[in-house]
């Protein structure tokens, strides 16, 4: 059996209707040879009931990696998340990001040794996330601009990112104002890169906390290619109840210390050090 190329780190918590979205966009994805490891911050038996009865239907191999819910604990789960996973080269994203066919395929043939990928995502507004269909993914219209504005979506540049192609798409890249960080919704690297500076830090909650690990592997001697127009995913709408401003003033702390120590390393990651 062929040994896998890729992990694709999918986080998710209680919310089966958007990942069952997401997980059909991967079995229409044109690079084949990948596994989905669910990373699930305990999320209720309905995620799991819906992981199990997909599992069948898809034409990769899932795992699902489960912990007790116990409020925030993403960067947790993506630790576990990512020594669980297979593959030497990882995807990370997220449960409400529906990737169009030819996202894995981008970062499989632009990744380099010494680089990470960093990716955008483009945000639906809810109606639109709501249509959207197992058929609409299947066939990729939900993809297509003039679909997106049949059903609702306003012009804007930022419409750019579903339509670039070609020459279009690698100047929007070189020129965006944009900086090339690690976007936990559409971020990739070597496995061996996200060990060796031991993961995410796990004291981190929402905000910014993976761009932390970003700036660590920046310390190490990484450098970012951007992606924004060429790895595209759909950002299906949802609230944020779980933000709390004391959560981003402490990671804003942990992040200062990040850069004016510029360490290369959490002692809060995979392994307790």
């Amino acid at each position: 059996m062929k040994a896998i190329d890729i992990s694709v780190i999918i986080s998710t918590y209680n919310n089966p209707e958007w990942l069952e979205k997401v997980l059909w966009s991967y079995d229409v994805q044109t690079f084949k040879n990948f596994e989905v490891v669910i990373a699930d911050d305990g999320s209720n038996q309905d995620t799991k009931t819906l992981i199990n009865t997909m599992a069948s239907q898809l034409s990769y191999p899932i795992q699902h990696v489960w912990h007790e819910d116990n409020g925030f604990q993403k960067t947790i789960i993506l630790n576990k998340a990512t020594v669980a996973s297979k593959g030497d080269y990882l995807v990370y994203t997220d449960g409400d990001c529906i990737a169009r066919a030819d996202f894995l395929h981008v970062h499989v043939t632009r990744r380099e040794p010494g680089y990470f990928l960093s990716g955008g995502y483009f945000k639906l507004p809810m109606a639109i996330s709501e249509l959207i269909s197992e058929a609409d993914i299947k066939t990729q219209r939900c993809f297509e601009i003039h679909w997106l504005k049949q059903h609702g979506l306003k012009s804007s540049f930022k419409n750019n990112k579903i339509t670039a192609k070609g020459l279009k798409e690698k100047l929007l890249n070189v020129f965006t104002p944009t900086t090339a960080t690690w976007n936990g919704h559409n971020a990739s690297g070597y496995k061996s890169d996200i060990i060796a500076a031991n993961g995410y830090d796990e004291r981190m909650q929402y905000g910014g906390e993976d761009r932390e690990l970003g700036e660590r592997l920046f310390n190490a001697g990484l450098k970012a290619k951007q992606i924004r127009y060429s790895a595209i995913c759909l950002h299906l709408d949802h609230e944020r109840g779980y933000v709390k401003p004391e959560m981003i003033e402490k990671n804003k702390a942990i992040r200062a210390t990040t850069k004016s120590e510029r360490l290369t390393k959490t002692p809060f990651g995979i392994q307790k050090l």
